[in-house]
């Protein structure tokens, strides 16, 4: 097979993620101020965004944090993952579907501890892709140059042979840095023009 590389991003790619409003109406239900629950979650969710803290201690911690009992932090944590997994992107993981064999294929997100159980379940990204890095398993968060190191490693293939999809501006940037090509997602005509240009110009 091939050495030319597509490895994506999940939120916002794969995936799409538009926000819920679900933190509002918690702080809402709970006469909180706005932005209390983030203020309060932060260094929790950066835990499980770096795999520091299990999904039990996560729930822990919210029941803590915000006095709920056993049956509002399942209810809570419901809501998150709502806002989290989003809905497919149907016509993009199509076309990546149809992309196999024809070159490298992986992903490379910045996740939250749980995130691969249930994107498995719910999406079979495994079956899409051969090799998915998460932040949260390997502790590296884009745009931290060794997550792109990561992902390339875990294809084994050059960072120069590798387009990486990403709808945030610093990650596609620094995907650069790292010797990637990269590709600012905006729309999946434009991702896909982007993808065949580069699978065009393989050797």
């Amino acid at each position: 097979m091939t050495d030319t590389c597509v490895i994506l991003d999940i939120g916002g790619v794969l995936e799409i993620t538009p926000e819920t409003g679900w933190v509002q109406r918690w702080e809402e239900r709970l006469e909180l101020p706005p932005g209390t629950v983030n203020e309060r979650m932060r260094d929790v969710w950066r835990a499980g965004s770096v795999g520091s803290i299990s999904e039990r201690e996560v729930h822990e911690q919210v029941a803590a944090r915000l006095r709920l009992d056993a049956s509002r932090v399942r209810a809570f944590m419901a809501d998150l993952w709502a806002e989290y997994l989003g809905t497919p992107n149907e016509e993009l993981i199509a076309y990546v579907r149809a992309l196999r064999g024809s070159c490298r294929l992986g992903i490379l997100s910045n996740s939250f501890v749980g995130a691969r159980e249930r994107e498995t379940e719910r999406y079979r990204f495994d079956e899409l892709v051969e090799r998915i890095v998460y932040s949260h398993e390997t502790g590296l968060e884009k745009p931290d140059p060794r997550a792109f190191e990561a992902a390339c490693g875990s294809l084994d293939v050059r960072p120069e042979s590798c387009l990486f999809i990403d709808d945030v501006e610093v990650n596609v940037e620094a995907a650069r840095a790292a010797g990637m090509q990269a590709h600012l997602f905006e729309d999946n005509a434009r991702t896909i023009t982007r993808i065949t240009a580069h699978l065009n110009a393989a050797p």
